[in-house]
């Protein structure tokens, strides 16, 4: 009997997603599985810290006292801003009784939605708007109210769990009055441990970016790293290399009122938020050309000729170490100082640099100079020079 089987193809490894080794932090209460689910399925880690959390509608006494005075007192415009702000609108009246009474008045008022969405949740109502722009820009919807003119007009703004001051100034600076319609609002989570270990990561360079989907989100991160007594840190990590990506302009301007830098997609969504840090975070990433192999340095991880190699805290960071002077030797006191939490013993760099090659799966990578250092095996032809050690 002929015993000879055929050997099985290797398979080769799956191909690393656009996220693979970067951690994202994701600080939504509303939508965050959808958020997380986006990320993870590019490959990222991520870090859940909501940094609210929703009033429910039926409990907002602020939500009921505005509902009742504009039906008792109607409106001349009514600015509906989100759908799930209108929906949520119209399902706390039901709950309350008075759900017919707030449509017939909305029905009897020139309605404006910011953009199809909110268009789509104002029909699903039985109610038709009055106007709606393509660009789901509420600086278009003031620019065609003020152009209109409302001195004299009652305006109630559907507001979507931040305020909006210069909207609704500039209408109260032109005549109008506005009444504003808080239709949830946001509130500090009441367990702060997950948003306090995101502030620590981003403090201590443990994330590679920080998503934000609202305004009062971001607010309310920088006033819990207030609490804490490490605003200067965590605005350090934002300022460098922590990447603060925002659903869009509104959402960041908290961020860039402290001089923080951040990126926002062109469509206000989470999918394209996705997208973007698909794009900016692997764009951030150090590659290099080492012992005849693509090295390509993520957050806590190494892309070895398109294959992850998950590294330990201690090994990203003497490698980050050798890649700030590629091909340069690098010395043993630079390395231990380079190291989380070093003490004095140069005996941790040799034990770290060995799991860190281990990890990478290819030894070579890293040449040993004795009674020097380290350098990363630079190929022929890259720049590269002596000792930096």
């Amino acid at each position: 009997m002929d015993d000879t089987r055929t050997a099985a193809a290797p398979t080769a490894a799956p191909a690393a997603g656009p996220l693979a080794g970067f951690t994202v932090g994701v600080t939504a209460a509303r939508r965050a599985d959808e958020l997380i689910a986006l990320l993870r399925r590019r490959g990222a880690t991520v870090v859940h810290a909501p940094a609210l959390r929703i009033v429910p509608l039926a409990d907002d006494s602020e939500l009921l006292a505005a509902t009742k005075e504009l039906i008792g007192c109607a409106p001349d415009t009514v600015v509906a801003t989100t759908a799930i702000g209108f929906r949520g609108w119209i399902e706390a009246a039901d709950g309350w009784g008075i759900g017919e009474e707030l449509l017939a008045r909305l029905r009897a008022t020139e309605l404006l939605a910011r953009g199809p969405k909110v268009k789509g949740a104002v029909r699903a109502a039985g109610l038709v708007e009055t106007w709606s722009p393509q660009s789901e820009s509420l600086a278009e919807v003031l620019d065609r109210m003020l152009s209109g003119g409302v001195a004299g007009r009652r305006i109630a703004l559907q507001l979507h769990g931040e305020p909006l001051p210069g909207f609704v100034e500039a209408l109260r600076a032109a005549g109008a009055d506005v009444v504003v319609v808080p239709v949830y609002r946001w509130m500090a989570p009441e367990d702060l441990a997950p948003m306090d270990r995101l502030l620590d990561a981003v403090a201590g360079g443990g994330i590679d970016a920080v998503s934000f989907t609202s305004a009062p989100a971001a607010a309310s991160l920088l006033s819990r790293a207030q609490e804490r007594g490490m605003t200067e840190a965590v605005l350090a990590g934002l300022r460098g290399d922590v990447l603060s990506a925002c659903v869009g302009p509104v959402t960041a301007l908290p961020l860039q009122a402290r001089g923080v830098d951040t990126v926002q997609p062109e469509r206000f969504r989470l999918g394209p938020l996705v997208q973007l840090l698909c794009q900016e975070l692997p764009g951030r990433a150090r590659v290099l050309p080492v012992a005849g192999h693509r090295v390509e340095i993520r957050g806590h991880a190494v892309l070895v000729d398109a294959e992850l190699r998950p590294v330990p805290p201690a090994g990203m960071a003497l490698l980050r170490a050798l890649a700030r002077r590629p091909g340069w030797v690098v010395g043993r006191p630079e390395l231990l100082r380079a190291l989380p939490g070093a003490g004095r013993d140069e005996h941790a760099v040799e034990t770290a640099m060995a799991r860190l090659r281990g990890a990478l799966g290819a030894p070579n990578l890293i040449q040993t100079v004795v009674k020097r250092g380290y350098r990363l095996a630079l190929d022929a032809g890259e720049c590269a020079g002596g000792s930096a050690g």
